[in-house]
């Protein structure tokens, strides 16, 4: 049997994980026609109670997969106009993007749990199109509502997008790809089992804290089981923080994220209260029914890992 390496994993990823430049320019297309819409009921509508909508996820990063099926934007909306029952946020954004959109009919646009999806009926593309709650902060700081909790979370959509493009400009093509490689495994496990969970989220800002920590990324197989070695070795138990934005002595410690929990929920990158770049914090100890175990990619050894739920999902 012959060795696969990194020759041979840069040809798979190229046929059967990488979403073709053609295709992503035309998903991006289909986000700025829908951007464009609001923009010009803004103009016509000053006192309109959405203010700005970016693209987001990872066609705007550039780590979609081929398989990608739809599209993450942020709508940003007048914190004061929103409603102030949580449930009512989803169908209250729906109406608001129906009389931006008066060509679509209403049954294009379906309130979610978490968004408004919003489809298309040409390229069969979903846009899924979700709320932050704005109060003119700098660099688009806004709040994001968790759909189970209803907590508010501080985000910055182009804060997430500098700090994925900041690595790809040190690290080159191979960040991305490497973050692909991996979503394409995460894909191929939730396929098998349904109870898998690992954010994409989570998965970039592993690989961008190995590449700052000078972990070669030039061979792909090398890298990967570097990536998945650090996860089995205990990676997750220590605290992982970038200093892009805030220095080592002004981040918060391990101690006071017990004290914190809103810039730590459950192990899930937050940006902290002065909208500094996301911030890992995984709980050491946690309930029985908290743990599951993760299985390798195929090209790796055979070994499992035992990963903390909270931190992953």
């Amino acid at each position: 049997m012959s060795e696969i390496g990194h020759r041979e994993v840069k040809a798979f990823a190229a046929e059967r994980v990488n979403l073709p430049k053609e295709i992503a320019d035309k998903h991006r297309a289909q986000v700025s026609a829908l951007r464009d819409l609001l923009e010009r009921k803004i103009d016509d509508d000053p006192s309109f109670d959405l203010v700005k909508m970016l693209h987001a996820g990872s066609v705007a990063k550039g780590t979609a997969l081929r398989t990608v099926n739809d599209l993450d934007v942020a709508v940003y909306v007048k914190a004061g106009s929103a409603p102030k029952q949580d449930a009512q946020l989803q169908p209250w954004l729906a109406d608001r993007l129906i009389e931006a959109n008066p060509k679509m009919e209403e049954s294009q646009f379906v309130p979610q749990d978490h968004c408004v999806k919003v489809s298309f009926r040409g390229s069969g593309l979903d846009v899924d199109v979700v709320p932050v709650l704005y109060e003119g902060a700098a660099n688009d700081c806004g709040y994001l509502v968790r759909k189970h909790t209803g907590d508010r979370v501080l985000t910055s959509i182009p804060l997430h997008l500098k700090f994925i493009r900041s690595r790809k400009t040190t690290y080159g093509d191979d960040f991305k790809q490497l973050i692909r490689l991996v979503k394409w495994w995460k894909r191929m496990e939730s396929q098998q089992d349904s109870e898998f969970r690992f954010k994409s989220f989570m998965i970039e800002l592993l690989w961008a804290h190995l590449a700052d920590g000078g972990l070669p990324l030039g061979d792909y197989p090398d890298a990967l089981e570097e990536f998945f070695t650090f996860i089995v070795k205990g990676g997750l138990n220590k605290r992982i923080a970038f200093t892009d934005r805030r220095t080592e002595g002004a981040i918060t410690t391990a101690s006071s994220y017990r004290k914190n929990r809103e810039m730590f929920v459950g192990g899930t990158p937050m940006i902290p209260s002065s909208c500094a770049t996301p911030t890992i914090a995984i709980e050491r100890t946690c309930g029985s029914n908290s743990r599951r175990e993760y299985v390798a990619p195929p090209w790796e050894s055979p070994f499992r890992i035992s990963a903390i739920r909270s931190g992953l999902s």
